[in-house]
């Protein structure tokens, strides 16, 4: 049974960091990455990962956040800095399964940053 798990987020103040981990189990992965959804608005992609650790990201956040892999622990991680309100929503991981291309998301974990 796939299971993708988030953990880290929190409340912080503006211009603050914070580091979001995801650790997904049951199957082997290929992409890995993270979405970001405020209420009454669109789920956006934040960034992804390959297997090989080619990345990608939003052009929001290019340069202030960082995705990283162990591909050992299947466990992907979030690096975000310089944080501003605009970066407050619920953060989603994702996990692309390398036999069937099936997505597994994560429950979700709040990212909140004050003023």
């Amino acid at each position: 049974q796939v299971q993708v798990v988030e953990s880290g987020g929190g409340l912080v103040q503006f211009g603050g960091s914070l580091r979001l981990s995801c650790a997904a189990s049951g199957s082997r992965f290929s992409t890995m990455g993270w979405f970001r959804q405020v209420p009454g608005k669109q789920r956006e992609l934040v960034g992804y990962i390959t297997s090989d650790g080619g990345s990608n990201y939003a052009g929001s956040v290019k340069g202030r956040f960082t995705i990283s892999r162990d591909n050992a622990k299947n466990t992907v991680y979030l690096r975000m800095n310089g944080l501003t309100p605009e970066d407050t929503a619920v953060y989603y991981c994702y996990a692309v399964d390398s036999g069937s291309g099936h997505n597994y998301w994560g429950q979700g974990t709040q990212v909140a940053i004050s003023s």
